[in-house]
């Protein structure tokens, strides 16, 4: 098998997946983190239990890690005594290492996560007052090169697995103690232990929207949020999950037939010149053919209609022109549409600007005077680099050590 540990790769290409459903571990031990019921029970058996026996662990082992948020054998007390030591020699259910965890101001937080080899990406939380959003990453690092996107900046490193994807949702459970038994570990100081519970959960929405094209990872997405879906699993329904493309137009169609979910196409310009330089896949797919498909794209509706991102760049696409193309675009191709405008969020080494607010304004109202509904996203986590386009894990890995100690001096500033 080729070495796909590092793949360093074009825009205009696709990647080639990782052939791979659970990241090597240094034990030894294998880790069911994103596996189906099907796939644990497989592995049951090839570790030596009988079929009615790796039948019956698989359910339930299955059920103590999606439903209630396990992640030790010795939890899982309708499973004997005997059979949990013989469970954790062989297996492990683990979350992505927690490096780096960062609250903004507005109390959006991001987490920076360690994969069992060694990679590093992020994950973003965003409450809001009817709703909480989880921002999953769906690779480390990206390979579409999007011109105004920080992530784009970094090399492609690998895909994550389905258990790194699934793993990013179980750890913001954890720490929001949303799970049916009750608040768990990750519980801040201060925090009242009564105010969640399984059926008024803080986590009801998830987007695809970290790191990563989530379409050229698409078996290994497609996996993950069938159990984030299942009704024995996560059960979280397929209306509350949005999936964001830029455009990798042959997966569009297989992504509504398989997966299901709403669907969110980073847009960002309205001509083949602009849209080359800020998102280069143009280039592969261009903007009529991008429109196309989501007219095609299964279930969507007026009721699930399909969401067009597009970042305001001074200067670069914010004219009313523009807007007035936009809208010409959406209406020629009759497409079910909500588009949200938002504004650019700088990075260190960026070469745009953000649009000023009254043009903003004026773009915006153009929109929803055409009868498209165009409204403008509140940044969220700017000052934690969280915002949507500032994810990039820093080049240097910090130590515990140094970790620990940036934590303290936290502490005793907010003290």
């Amino acid at each position: 098998m080729a070495n796909t540990d590092l793949m360093s790769i074009p825009g205009q290409v696709d990647p080639v997946p990782v052939a791979r459903d659970i990241t090597p571990r240094a034990d030894g031990r294998l880790d069911l983190m994103g596996l189906a019921r099907t796939r644990i029970r497989e592995l049951f058996a090839e570790a030596g239990l009988d079929e009615k026996q790796a039948k019956l662990r698989s359910k339930q082992v299955y059920h103590w890690i999606y439903h209630r948020g396990a992640a030790e054998f010795a939890e899982m007390t309708d499973i004997s005594k005997t059979m949990r030591p013989w469970l954790t020699e062989r297996f492990v259910v683990a979350r992505p290492e927690v490096v780096e965890a960062q609250h903004s101001t507005d109390g959006t937080r991001k987490w920076l996560l360690r994969t069992p080899d060694g990679h590093d990406f992020e994950m973003v939380f965003i409450p809001d007052a009817d709703r909480g959003t989880l921002c999953v990453s769906s690779q480390v690092g990206c390979t579409l090169n999007c011109r105004f996107c920080h992530t784009g900046t970094m090399r492609l490193v690998r895909n994550l697995t389905p258990g790194e994807i699934v793993g990013q949702v179980m750890l913001a459970r954890d720490a929001l103690g949303e799970w049916p038994k009750g608040r768990m570990d990750g519980l801040d100081a201060g925090e009242n232990s009564d105010q969640y519970n399984a059926d008024g959960r803080l986590l009801t929405n998830i987007v695809m929207m970290g790191m990563g094209e989530p379409l050229y990872n698409f078996d290994n997405v497609r996996d993950a949020l069938s159990l984030v879906m299942d009704g024995e699993g996560l059960a979280l329904s397929k209306r509350r999950i949005t999936l964001s493309t830029s455009g990798v137009v042959p997966m569009m169609q297989r992504c509504g037939e398989e997966i299901g979910v709403n669907l969110a196409v980073s847009l960002h310009a309205v001509n083949k010149e602009i849209r080359d330089e800020i998102v280069p896949l143009n280039k592969k797919y261009g903007i009529e053919e991008l429109l196309q498909a989501c007219a095609d794209y299964p279930g969507a509706s007026n009721a699930r209609r399909i969401t067009f991102e597009y970042v305001m760049l001074k200067g670069k696409n914010d004219s009313d022109e523009d807007a007035h193309e936009l809208v010409r675009l959406l209406k020629k191709f009759d497409l079910p549409a909500k588009v949200n405008l938002i504004p650019f969020n700088p990075w260190p080494g960026a070469n745009y600007e953000c649009s000023d607010p009254d043009r903003i304004r004026s773009f915006s109202n153009i929109i929803f005077e055409s009868g498209i509904s165009g409204p403008v996203r509140t940044p969220r986590g700017r000052d934690i680099d969280a915002a949507c386009g500032q994810l990039k894990t820093a080049a240097e890995k910090k130590s515990r050590a140094e970790l620990d100690r940036e934590a303290a001096a936290q502490s005793d500033a907010s003290a």
